[in-house]
């Protein structure tokens, strides 16, 4: 997010300590607490200890300071958190990087881990297939691509309904509840007897998994700023590939129980992760409070986790980097007015485009990497150890280009890092015969391929809680949209090198570099316009055109696209 007037608060106030004021001026001046010195460029976690002093004040320069604007960006009355917010409030570096630190613990952690529970159980497929799943269930590759088309159009159809309850019951019921849902789907998956039963529980899987990703993180949202946020998604899409790691070993152990009980290994990893799942659920009710000054209960403590000192810092650090957040209550419903003002946002339009088609370069190869080790003459433990490595990889590559991507701005360079990364390696999968080559070696070049780092960019362009909400349900349906085209370009006559498939796949990639730089230079332009507007008025007309003028979220002339 990129807002002009706070930058230009921020520059008055700087200016205004600094000037020699009448014995009037003074009195006033002395009545408002003094603000921290304005940060013209974001910190990060390993800069803490060299650029500042603890000790100093770290509350930053907003629109709350200027009492010609402040009633413009103040908190509806039935905001969660209004008894604890204070335009007056201040607070030290020291302060804020504790709360920061028991909020990374007490909610960033417990998010993370839930999303690694809902991946085990959407990983687990690619692990049961080393374990002659297709052929104990009498099925073909062409049946395996349909269960994960499936799966992907269920999850795009889940995304909406599941989001809009979020919103309505709060995440803290809902997202518990869901997981308890998904979870005993998938310990059914125990019993599979053939085709039907099999596409029958891809499909309530997914729709039962739909919106899982965007209700986690409009629940983070409510906790971190936009800069803090981005790092910690890097963190929390982390999880999911913990997760993938974790199967790999879990699989390694529980596929070793083919026999017992006369049943196949892969039926016990349904099972037994379905149940680890659903134990992650139950425990969720008691994880996930509400929001900030709500933690509250019979299970968390009759004061909550945090003091009402640490709720006051919380609740006046969000609010004041994104006054937008005090639009909505947490449990208030998306009305089907706001759900068509924020499907009709084309400022969000490019994202969505980007979405269905950026990650298609490594999906398909990542869906058929148990066949291919397998096909390459590994064994099925084996083959679940070595889908290991690329994972670690994954997320070191990922934090990287995350903090990257906050650290210069330049997000659309940034994303497009992946699909550089993917080119070469496709190319090697294209060109070569891997059949005749060493299998380490076609390891080597898949693993380094499913490795390549994402960044995400949607949450930041949104500008308020009513398009965060939508706007990340409909990123994820463009996204599942991508993975259903993905699930239908490796096909069982283009085994087993997939020659066609791997050139439709550099052929999607350099498509995904023209939309990158199409987007780039739509943003750059949207932006341009708004400089030019907002800058040719006057002090009296921006005041006046914030008080009035009905353009909210991402289309305020004040707000800037990140790009």
């Amino acid at each position: 997010m990129a807002t002009v007037l706070p930058t230009e608060i921020s520059e008055k106030a700087a200016l205004a300590d600094d000037a020699e004021l009448g014995p009037n001026e003074e009195r006033i001046a002395e009545a408002v607490p003094p603000l921290g010195k304005p940060e013209t460029t974001r910190r990060f976690w390993f800069q803490k200890s060299k650029h500042y002093d603890l000790g100093d004040i770290a509350t930053q320069p907003s629109v709350y300071d200027n009492p010609d604007v402040a009633a413009q960006y103040k908190p509806r009355d039935n905001w969660e958190n209004l008894h604890r917010f204070d335009p007056r409030a201040r607070w030290t570096w020291e302060e804020e990087n504790k709360v920061v630190r028991k909020i990374d613990w007490r909610i960033m952690a417990w998010t993370a881990m839930m999303f690694t529970a809902m991946e085990l159980d959407r990983a687990n497929l690619a692990q049961s297939l080393t374990d002659n799943f297709l052929n104990d269930l009498n099925l073909s590759t062409n049946d395996y691509n349909l269960g994960n088309t499936l799966y992907a159009l269920f999850f795009l159809a889940g995304e909406f309904p599941a989001q809009l309850l979020a919103k309505w019951l709060g995440p803290d019921r809902w997202v518990p509840s869901q997981i308890i849902l998904f979870s005993a789907v998938s310990a059914s998956q125990f019993a599979l007897n053939g085709r039907a039963s099999f596409l029958t529980c891809r499909a309530l899987l997914a729709i039962l998994q739909g919106g899982f990703i965007p209700e986690c993180v409009l629940y983070l949202s409510y906790f971190y700023k936009h800069h803090e946020l981005t790092i910690r998604l890097g963190f929390f899409w982390s999880g999911m590939f913990i997760a993938d790691i974790l199967a790999a070993v879990i699989a390694f152990g529980l596929l070793h129980m083919r026999g017992v009980e006369g049943r196949s290994g892969w039926r016990w990893l349904f099972l037994i992760e379905g149940l680890i799942t659903g134990t992650v659920g139950l425990l969720s009710f008691v994880m996930m409070p509400p929001g900030p000054t709500q933690t509250a209960s019979w299970s968390r403590g009759k004061e909550g986790w945090f003091t009402p000192r640490e709720e006051t810092i919380m609740v006046n650090r969000i609010i004041r980097d994104d006054p937008s957040k005090g639009g909505m209550h947490n449990r208030e419903p998306v009305t089907p007015k706001l759900l068509w003002k924020s499907l009709t946002d084309v400022d969000l339009w490019p994202l969505y485009g980007i979405g269905l088609t950026f990650n298609i370069p490594t999906f398909s190869p990542q869906q058929y990497l148990s066949l291919s080790l397998r096909g390459l003459g590994f064994d099925t433990f084996q083959t679940n150890l070595l889908s290991i490595p690329y994972l670690v990889l994954k997320i070191f590559n990922m934090m990287a280009l995350a903090t990257l991507a906050e650290y210069t701005g330049q997000l659309a360079a940034c994303a497009s890092i992946f699909q550089f990364w993917c080119l070469p390696f496709l190319i090697y999968l294209r060109v070569v015969d891997t059949t005749q080559t060493s299998k380490w070696l076609t390891w080597a070049m898949i693993s380094l391929l499913l490795a390549a780092p994402l960044v995400g960019w949607v949450s930041r362009n949104s500008n308020s809680v009513r398009s965060r909400t939508i706007a990340t349900a409909l990123y994820n349906m463009f996204l599942q949209a991508g993975v259903i085209i993905s699930s239908n370009i490796y096909r069982a006559d283009d085994a087993p090198l997939y020659r066609r498939g791997n050139s439709i796949l550099i052929g999607i990639l350099c498509l995904n570099l023209v939309l990158y730089g199409l987007t780039k230079g739509y943003y750059v332009w949207r932006n341009r316009v708004r400089d030019q507007k907002w800058n040719a008025m006057t002090s009296e007309e921006k005041l006046v055109y914030l008080a009035d003028h009905p353009d909210a979220g991402n289309k305020r002339l004040d707000f800037r696209l990140a790009s």
